[in-house]
């Protein structure tokens, strides 16, 4: 390595960094299933013969169990079977929260703006009335 620059970024690694961990690029996030794809298998297990399990319908697809167990459970409350929070309810309730984090920020960024201002027009020291 070449420490001749002295920029301590060039020859830093992640290993050096923070040991044990090997940054970002080893972090893997699961992406959601397409919601057509969700559809069908839960439209397969449904649809099931006599003998066949959820577990053989879900490796089948190359899912989890318990992933397909919980698509079956959305979608009977999607479909007015059960009780609970329709998918579309959950998404406005996660918009209207993600809406309402974002006006408590703008309200502290107002709130921090008008107490700097009103502290600049307060007089300083040496300020004499007459």
């Amino acid at each position: 390595m070449d420490y001749s620059s002295g920029l301590l970024h060039e020859w830093v690694t992640p290993e050096i960094a923070c040991p044990g961990w090997a940054g970002w690029k080893d972090v893997t996030v699961a992406r959601p299933y397409p919601k057509e794809f969700r559809d069908d298998v839960v439209r397969v297990a449904r649809n099931r013969e006599d003998g066949v399990t959820i577990e053989q319908i879900a490796n089948d697809f190359g899912v989890h169990p318990i992933t397909l167990s919980k698509w079956m459970r959305q979608a009977d409350i999607d479909d007015g079977a059960t009780s609970g929070k329709t998918t579309g309810e959950s998404a406005e309730l996660r918009e209207l929260r993600r809406r309402n984090r974002l006006l408590e920020q703008e309200n502290e960024v107002l709130r921090r703006a008008a107490a700097y201002l009103s502290q600049s027009n307060l007089p300083g020291k040496g300020f004499t009335r007459s």
